[in-house]
Parts: C-alpha cells; sequence; structure tokens
C-alpha cells in the first residue's frame, strides 16, 4: 500500500476510454438510477490512495475533484480508515436524537472550538449540506420569529425545497419544482470577475431592504463566503465586514454557508475566518468527514435554544461519521490546513501563468487555498478541456457557466500540483 504522499506521478492510461469495464457499467447505471445525475464523462471508480484514483480497467488518473472537495484527506487515508474500522467493531448507529454517545459530544467539543472560536455555542448534526441549511433555515425563523430570507444570485446551498429556494446558481435545478419558498429574495453577489463591485452588491440590497423586503422581516441572510456551484468567485475584501455590520445593525441573522469552502480548503479551516468576522449560524457539510456523510451547522447557545423536539434527524451525527471527523479535524491540525494554503498557492501561480500562455481560450484563474477555478472563453471550450484533461490522466469537474474547478484533496503536493500543471497545458 503506498503513503498518501504518493509515488505514482503521472497517470497510466491501459485502455480507451471509457474501458470495457467502464462501459459495461455505465450502460447497467443507466438503466438503474435517476437520469438526473450530471456525469461530465465516463470515470467509473474502483479505488484511490492520495490524490490518485483508479477506474475499474486499470487506468489511473489524478484527481483535482475530490468528490466535490469531500475528500478533505484523500483517499483512503489510513488514519481515517482506521478510525471507520475501529468505530464499525463497536456500533455503527445509536440515534443522536433519542440517546447519548461520545463520539457525537467530542465532535461538537472540538468543532465549537475551530468554528465559533471562544463563543458559548451548539452543535446540531445532519447528513448533508442541503439538510445543514434547511436546519438553519428553521432555526432562524424560530430565534427571530420573522418569515424572510435573503441569498445571492449565483449561490448554491443545496436542491432540497427549502435550500433550493436560496438557490440561485443555474436555472435548470430550480426549472419545473415551482411553487419554491415565496419568501426568499436574491441580490448580486460582488467579485471582480464578474465586475460587480462591493458597493454596488450593497447597494442592491439596501434596496431591497427600502421596498419590498423591510429589514425587520428578514431572518436570515445566507450567503458562501466563496461561491462554489456558481464559478469560484471569491467577493473583495470588503464585502463581508460590510455584510456582517448590516446584518447586526438590523438584527438580521447572518447564515455563512461553509459547505464547500469550509474544512481547511481555502488555508483556514474556515474561509470567513480570512476576513475575521464573525457569523451567527455557519454550515458545514462535504469535507468534514473526509468523505462520509455529516453536515452540521452551528450558533450561539443563546440562539440555537429550541425546545425538545424542535428539530431531529435519525442519522444525523452517525457514530463512525463522527470519529471519520474527528480524525480528519486531527490530521488538518497537524499540517493539512496550511498545506492546502501553500500548494494552493504554488498551483494558483502556475495556473495564472497557464492563463497568460494561452490568453485566446483562458480568461481568468482565482480562487484560495486549493478552492481554485480556472475561467475559458465560453462554456464550449470548458467542456471540451474537462474532457480532454480527463482523457490524459486528470479528473476536473465544471463550476459556473464556463470554468473549470480545481478542489483536489488537500493532501496534494507541490509536485502532484506542478504534474497537474502540465496536464492542464497538454490538454489546452
Amino acid at each position: 500500500m503506498e503513503t498518501q504522499s504518493s509515488t505514482r506521478r503521472r497517470p497510466s492510461l491501459v485502455t480507451d476510454l471509457p474501458g470495457p469495464r467502464a462501459a459495461a457499467l455505465i450502460e447497467r447505471d443507466a438503466l438503474a438510477l435517476s437520469p438526473s445525475f450530471t456525469r461530465p464523462y465516463p470515470f467509473v471508480m474502483e479505488s484511490g490512495e492520495g490524490c490518485w484514483v483508479t477506474d475499474v480497467d486499470g487506468n489511473v488518473f489524478l484527481d483535482f475533484t475530490a468528490g466535490i472537495a469531500v475528500n478533505t484527506t484523500g483517499h483512503a487515508h489510513p488514519k481515517v480508515v482506521e478510525a471507520i474500522r475501529e468505530q464499525a467493531g463497536r456500533f455503527l448507529h445509536m440515534s443522536g436524537t433519542d440517546f447519548y454517545y461520545r463520539q457525537e459530544i467530542e465532535l461538537a467539543e472540538r468543532l465549537v472550538v475551530g468554528c465559533l472560536p471562544g463563543r458559548d455555542a451548539r452543535v446540531f448534526f445532519t447528513n448533508s449540506g442541503a439538510e445543514a441549511i434547511e436546519g438553519a433555515m428553521k432555526l432562524a425563523r424560530y430565534a427571530t420569529q420573522r418569515p424572510n430570507y435573503v441569498s445571492f444570485l449565483g449561490g448554491f446551498h443545496g436542491r432540497t425545497l427549502g435550500a433550493l429556494s436560496l438557490t440561485a446558481s443555474k436555472a435548470t435545478q430550480r426549472r419545473r419544482f415551482a411553487p419554491l419558498l415565496p419568501s426568499v429574495y436574491h441580490v448580486p453577489f460582488p467579485s471582480v470577475a464578474r465586475g460587480i463591485s462591493s458597493a454596488e452588491a450593497m447597494a442592491r440590497l439596501d434596496d431591497l431592504l427600502a421596498t419590498v423586503a423591510p429589514a425587520e422581516s428578514i431572518a436570515a441572510i445566507f450567503v458562501e463566503p466563496i461561491q462554489g456551484e456558481g464559478g469560484y468567485l471569491v467577493p473583495p475584501d470588503d464585502f463581508l465586514p460590510r455584510l456582517r455590520e448590516l446584518t447586526a445593525r438590523h438584527g438580521i441573522l447572518l447564515v455563512l454557508d461553509e459547505v464547500q469552502s469550509g474544512m481547511g480548503r481555502t488555508g483556514r479551516l474556515l474561509a470567513h475566518q480570512h476576513w475575521g468576522i464573525e457569523p451567527d449560524i455557519v454550515c458545514l457539510a462535504k469535507g468534514l468527514a473526509s468523505g462520509m456523510p455529516l453536515g452540521a451547522f452551528l450558533a450561539n447557545a443563546e440562539l440555537m435554544n429550541w425546545d425538545p423536539g424542535s428539530h431531529g434527524s435519525t442519522f444525523g451525527g452517525n457514530p463512525v461519521a463522527c470519529v471519520a471527523a474527528l480524525a480528519t479535524l486531527d490530521l488538518l491540525e497537524d499540517g493539512l490546513t496550511e498545506q492546502a494554503g501553500r500548494v494552493g498557492a504554488h498551483l494558483l501561480e502556475g495556473l495564472r501563468q497557464v492563463a497568460r500562455e494561452f490568453p485566446e481560450k483562458v480568461t481568468d484563474a482565482r480562487g484560495m487555498g486549493l478552492m481554485l477555478a480556472i475561467e475559458l472563453k465560453d462554456s464550449g471550450t470548458a467542456g471540451a478541456l474537462m474532457e480532454t484533461a480527463f482523457r490524459q490522466g486528470l479528473l476536473l469537474l465544471p463550476t459556473g457557466s464556463r470554468a473549470l474547478r480545481l478542489c483536489p484533496p488537500l493532501v496534494l503536493t507541490e509536485e502532484e500540483a506542478d504534474t497537474g500543471l502540465q496536464l492542464l497545458r497538454s490538454a489546452l
């Protein structure tokens, strides 16, 4: 078994893509699974270690997707795997809604210290990011007794009906699901890449509060510190502090969706910590447990003070997922968060050099830590580049309307980052 740094520095493609085993499984998939899934190319997973994955035909790829920014510590990290195995031998489930167990309590304590330091806070565990958002929506209404919400154009908060009402990333995600919640309003999200300043975004928000959605009717504003599905868009440095000041002034709760940007990915445990603000509620999922299904939302004890039975979850805080999250936190604190910032800066500079080399195709390179994107001149070019990269052994995912995201596991080394850049250049 290879170490997490991995000695396989180049992809190895031994069949046409897809290979025969992959093609057969894809045919079976078409007859068994929902057609709503968005598979961008025919990769069929068999195994993985670190940043490298092998398909069912023995082809080896460098993975810059991490299961949509989920596999924080890489594929099959020995410490995470051992924690899961040990816990599975003790017990698999005992619902935290009804009973107590040490693993859930320890994880909640660790998350409060890392996510809301110095505060008397409480944690509610869920199975996913969408469930964390739904719970935060309920808590915001319960605590404020206000009916309305605000979120941002380009934002993605999930696909369940409440979370989908906040989501404003792609029309296809909302089409044919109306009516959604009628009490959600959207304003532009500021970013240099889109030519929208903080001043413009805040002016639109002020207009909203002065006209159709009075401030005293808004329970919460939901925002991603860095937009995920919207294109890996980083806001100007003054935006989140200005948003925090406005919400505090009007008694509106500020909910930060750290589902994709959290758990060390940007070089800090949570992305909003780069801007030094204090949210009212934080939502987590994706990278929280290195691949095990686990989400959470956190809030001050004074805010999360709802009655027993107000909210619950059969599987949220599953003990096996909790120990995977505890092992993940150990690894983040032992150096992976710092590594994400350091290797991410190296990779971003490489992406900017690639943009300079291919100005007729690449229009932008952006991001923080290992939450990076390369934007192409149009969606067709982005799709073609993603397909070509796959056929050269590099796994990428789309984001926004014409960008590709690079969200590899945080165990990525500079050498592996350079390999990814070489493959990207070759594909371009």
